[in-house]
């Protein structure tokens, strides 16, 4: 199942998902088939995963007439960031790509060496933002902008000391983000000047259940600016996979619904380019991830 939050020009924000190429309206099919459906993402993945299959079987069973009344075309709905508002901060994790350990040891402070455990870091959850919005470049702060497509895995469970073998149980969905970080903005090691900017995590542009994806581990991913691919890879080249990341992270801390795991970009970062490359005022970028789409973001200098 694809969902979303959208709105329309008479609505708020509001839970949805794509059902023959039309966005149809979570709360609304829930009144049709009486059965009581949130209007919140984050309200539906606090009911479990196992309300993704009930749902889908309600879809199969329901005569398409029945959709007429609920249902937007695309071309009618703003998309936003399928969870606006986490609860906690996104967790991303660095230097998770072979190649990508190797290009940001060339022009970064960064040793070269693959981790041996997954670095860690966060994203405050003003970082997020919708796909067809703008990136902020404060500059007064930046003139290193900087891209990075990656998976990100939406939780479904509170979960601690989760075994790696039944991490992908742990799993709603995914999405993708593109990691935007300010490359000049590191302090002593600190990556959270650089990550934690307000909309340096754009999202989207919808959450895939994981039902529907058969290996998160064989995903292509790619990114361009300004039309210019600039990124193109794989997961299945993650040094460490969702199963490891799961049962580190859990360790660490709990896991809990709606958890946002940015899993890690690969080569192909402006700064690993020589000469180097950075974003400016009205380029536009777009991060792909086979299964789950494309969110594109245009960059505004203030």
């Amino acid at each position: 199942m694809k969902l979303l939050t959208y709105k329309t020009q008479d609505t708020e924000p509001r839970l949805g998902f794509i059902h023959n190429k039309q966005v149809i309206d979570m709360q609304d099919f829930g009144d049709i088939s009486n059965f009581p459906l949130p209007n919140d993402m984050l309200e539906l993945i606090d009911m479990g995963f196992e309300i993704i299959p009930e749902i889908t079987e309600m879809i199969a069973e329901t005569p398409e007439n029945f959709f007429e009344e609920i249902a937007y075309e695309m071309n009618e709905v703003t998309i936003l960031a399928p969870i606006e508002k986490p609860r906690k901060n996104i967790i991303g994790i660095g230097l998770n790509y072979t190649e990508h350990v190797a290009e940001s040891a060339r022009t970064l402070d960064t040793t070269g060496k693959l981790p041996t455990k997954p670095i860690i870091f966060s994203k405050p959850p003003t970082t997020i933002t919708a796909t067809n919005t703008e990136i902020i470049k404060n500059t007064k702060l930046t003139s290193q902008l900087d891209w990075e497509c990656e998976l990100a895995v939406i939780i479904s469970k509170k979960g601690k000391y989760v075994p790696k073998s039944e991490a992908l149980d742990y799993v709603f969905g995914y999405t993708v983000i593109n990691d935007i970080s300010a490359r000049d903005c590191r302090r002593e090691g600190q990556w959270i000047v650089s990550k934690g900017q307000d909309t340096f995590a754009p999202m989207g542009p919808v959450i895939v259940t994981k039902d529907e994806i058969e290996n998160p581990h064989n995903l292509n991913l790619s990114l361009k600016v300004n039309g210019v691919e600039k990124q193109n890879s794989n997961t299945k080249f993650m040094l460490f996979n969702i199963n490891d990341l799961i049962e580190d992270l859990s360790t660490v801390f709990t896991l809990e619904p709606g958890d946002i795991i940015a899993t890690g970009t690969p080569a192909g970062v402006g700064a690993g380019r020589d000469p180097q490359e950075w974003m400016y005022d009205g380029d536009v970028v777009e991060a792909t991830v086979e299964g789950i789409g494309t969110i594109v973001n245009t960059i505004k200098e203030i």
